[in-house]
């Protein structure tokens, strides 16, 4: 893992020290003396990380990281807080004020490295949603709209994974004012759970008893629909190993004994917030490609979509033998309608057009608008009689109840023309196929419109 590293410090000793530390793990390492060089550099530079002093002269750590966070460009950099302040009320400060971590001076090596490179593999993550989701934005499929840091305002879903009964109470009790909390024992039962349930954090004691606290967030990582739940461990001072261990299997955080309330509130906060984050790019993403393959006027699948799907189809078709089927439908007199009732007229046309198609196709069938008023219905495992009924019952339901346009409540009568194909020895692909639909639709203009027309076999 290769990553640019921002150390912020003072302190030229400070510095080194810790710009030897990170290039000897292959890392780019570039340096600022104060809190003002440090936004500059974020401002006009690739940063993955940052490593920042709290007591420096000017400006502080606290203000530093404040501005980092709300400044768009910036927010997503994770910030490890590098300090000699110790005190719970101080790890809490900067937690608030957007810290994604707390090292204390002087540095141990396994915390600080197992410490970023645990958060440039979450980075990472984040990077790739958001680079999607940019992508999708030059191409305009989506609006310039900005994903914004998870809303904390609703309480958290938080499992907690403890064995004791006093020790749940405790926890339970400092997160009430942020989070819904259910208290599982058992840490088998705690994986079923936070498989079946919805769940933003899971915070898991290290004291398990007859269970490895490492093997539970393990197979918590492994779970498809566990897989991206923030996991925080509450460990013993001296167990470092075992939090470096932890760290490398993907746990988020981490919180030692004696807990400080204030403390797990924050870290808990933190967690969530980024979930909640991650989860709205994932969620644009998706709604990205859903709006790539998807026409915006009628809701059906695009001339996009059919293109890839109808060859994955057609081959599936003629591997396995079986039958396949289009039924291509065209508006009869469309650009009348246009012409005399205007276009927004024409569009209510289109997408009542979609919901009866949708109403009259089976489950299995693809409904795809393919351009203007013509749309393509692809039938898997349905021979050419069988698309002809399936093609009158639509040709039917289009022409047996008038249009209504919403804005005039006038009523159109509507009707339309198709022509249906289906796989054969002269047929070779899916072009062919379509193209044999197109020629039997065009017959059935011909021949008067408002019919099916099957191609020659």
């Amino acid at each position: 893992m290769t990553a640019r590293i921002l150390v912020v410090d003072d302190i030229p000793a400070n510095v080194k020290m810790l710009e030897a530390r990170l290039l000897a793990e292959y890392f780019d390492v570039i340096t600022a003396e104060n809190g003002f060089a440090a936004l500059d550099l974020c401002e006009k530079t690739q940063v993955d990380l940052i490593l920042l002093d709290i007591m420096m002269p000017g400006i502080d750590g606290f203000t530093v990281c404040e501005r980092l966070k709300a400044n768009a460009k910036t927010a997503h950099i994770p910030v490890v807080m590098v300090t000699a302040l110790d005190q719970p009320s101080d790890r809490v400060r900067g937690l608030k004020a957007g810290a994604d971590d707390f090292l204390t001076k002087p540095v141990n090596d396994l915390q600080l490295m197992s410490r970023v490179k645990s958060l440039l593999r979450l980075k990472a993550l984040s990077d790739e949603l958001r680079v999607r989701l940019e992508t999708a934005r030059k191409f305009g499929m989506v609006g310039e709209e900005t994903v914004a840091e998870g809303d904390a305002s609703e309480p958290g879903q938080v499992l907690l994974v403890d064995p004791r009964a006093s020790s749940q109470d405790r926890i339970s009790k400092s997160l009430r004012p942020i989070a819904d909390v259910t208290a599982i024992s058992d840490a088998q039962a705690a994986l079923f759970y936070a498989a079946e349930n919805p769940t933003e954090l899971v915070i898991v004691n290290s004291n398990l008893e007859d269970y490895d606290p490492l093997r539970l967030c393990s197979q918590l990582r492994s779970l498809e629909r566990t897989r991206f739940i923030p996991i925080l461990l509450i460990a013993d001072h001296d167990t470092e190993g075992l939090v470096a261990r932890a760290l490398e299997l993907g746990v988020n955080d981490y919180i030692v004994r004696p807990i400080d309330p204030n403390e797990l509130v924050a870290r808990s906060l933190t967690q969530i917030r980024r979930k909640r984050y991650n989860e709205q790019l994932r969620a644009s993403v998706e709604h990205t490609i859903e709006l790539a393959v998807t026409d915006g006027l009628t809701g059906l699948s695009n001339r996009r979509y059919l293109d890839n799907h109808l060859k994955l189809l057609f081959d599936r078709a003629r591997v396995r033998g079986r039958a396949l089927s289009v039924c291509l439908t065209d508006i009869d007199r469309f650009k009348l309608i246009n012409d005399t009732y205007g276009h927004d007229a024409g569009d209510e046309v289109l997408k009542e057009l979609a919901v009866r198609i949708r109403s009259t196709v089976r489950g299995a069938d693809l409904a795809c608008r393919f351009g203007g008023e013509e749309f393509v219905v692809v039938m898997p495992d349905t021979s050419l009689d069988m698309a002809a009924t399936i093609a009158e019952r639509l040709r039917s339901a289009i022409e047996g109840k008038p249009f209504r346009l919403s804005a005039t409540g006038l009523e159109l009568n509507v009707t339309a023309s198709l022509g249906i194909a289906s796989i054969s020895e002269a047929i070779q692909n899916p072009g062919q196929l379509l193209k044999a639909a197109d020629q039997a639709l065009y017959e059935a203009k011909n021949a008067g419109r408002n019919r099916v027309v099957a191609a020659a076999a």
